[in-house]
């Protein structure tokens, strides 16, 4: 392409480049009922395909819970969605127009997409109100952040929170000093602060104890309806506990999907994964 070529290009009126795609314009198109599109996706990583023609659905207020055998695609399939992986070829939607693939993984957190990973991350010489307030959505530069000051209503908020994960009598705890489970549940309400569209929860009651995992089932329970909750999981008494509709990866792709049901009776299933 002439130089010449590349200026006109460059003035084109119907394109729009990354530099000029304002968060601001981004909204949130949930009107068909789906807030997730992952079409046609495949990634592969020296040569071994780790997601292969992967087309994937979330609905809006969603709980789904994705399982599969160890090299799925579990992963990938989430790095893909929060920008950190990008696919080879296919689409990846947040709602009908927000194009996650031209997105960085800031912005795509920014407009309300959260990750939960297997190991809590949370400010462990921290209190649990000030990992919430730390959390919280906001300008979080460093001049606001050192002079910013609660009001009420951010104050009620964190309550709120509070009490959603259930740690109202650990406010004023060090986030260190909790147990495994309580450390879990800070980091999802440290998500919820951000107020995101969809949840995307990665092993969340690997190392609790069974009083840890019943009271983990209510809290992603309570979170359906109001945010779009995506949890991988392997521990299938939990899944079964709260899952209304569940996806099964093999080889990067979707081999069942349906309720516990009918994917645990699904013969595939069985051979693949569940029969391990």
């Amino acid at each position: 392409m002439t130089p010449v070529e590349q200026l006109r290009e460059s003035m084109r009126k119907d394109r729009q480049w990354s530099f000029m795609y304002s968060m601001l314009d981004l909204d949130l198109d949930v009107s068909q009922g789906v807030i997730l599109y992952l079409e046609d996706v495949s990634v592969s990583f020296d040569g071994f395909k780790a997601i292969n023609n992967l087309n994937f659905y979330v609905n809006a207020g969603e709980l789904r819970c994705v399982i599969g055998p160890n090299g799925a695609g579990k992963t990938t399939m989430m790095d893909i969605i929060t920008g950190k992986t990008r696919p080879d070829t296919g689409s990846a939607y947040f709602g009908r127009t927000i194009d996650l693939l031209r997105l960085s993984e800031p912005e795509i957190a920014a407009l309300g997409v959260g990750r939960k990973f297997q190991k809590p991350t949370v400010f462990e010489s921290h209190s649990v109100f000030e990992n919430l307030e730390l959390a919280m959505a906001g300008d979080k530069r460093v001049f606001p952040t050192l002079f910013a000051r609660l009001g009420g209503e951010q104050r009620d908020r964190i309550h709120e929170v509070l009490g959603i994960i259930g740690l109202q009598e650990q406010t004023h705890r060090e986030a260190g000093a909790l147990s495994h489970g309580q450390k879990q549940w800070l980091e999802i309400g440290m998500l919820l602060m951000q107020d995101p569209h969809l949840l995307l929860v990665d092993e969340p009651v690997a190392g609790m104890t069974h009083q840890e995992m019943d009271r983990t089932a209510e809290l992603l329970l309570s979170l359906e309806g109001k945010h779009s909750v995506v949890v991988v999981e392997h521990d299938m008494d939990f899944v079964r506990s709260i899952a209304k509709r569940v996806t099964v990866l093999h080889q990067g792709a979707v081999l069942a999907e349906g309720s516990m049901d009918e994917v645990q009776n699904d013969p595939r299933v069985v051979e693949v994964y569940l029969g391990e």
